[in-house]
């Protein structure tokens, strides 16, 4: 796994929908759940959405708790 993306999902903000402007890695699991029955966006918000549903997924939500600021 690239550790930007990780650094990438403790900085970046949804750009859109229900939880425009939030982190991407404070986005609620059922959100994440939807977008994985739903499909993904295409491009880098598709990637980083689709490594914090795998995160949470997974239980690795601490590879995050030292990036978060």
């Amino acid at each position: 796994m690239d550790p930007k993306i990780l650094e990438d999902l403790v900085t970046e903000r949804m750009p859109f929908g229900k939880y425009k402007g939030r982190l991407l890695c404070d986005i609620p699991e059922h959100y994440l759940i939807w977008f994985s029955r739903k499909g993904f966006p295409k491009g880098k918000l598709g990637i980083w959405l689709e490594t914090m549903y795998e995160i949470r997924l997974n239980g690795l939500t601490y590879l995050l708790e030292g990036l978060k600021k």
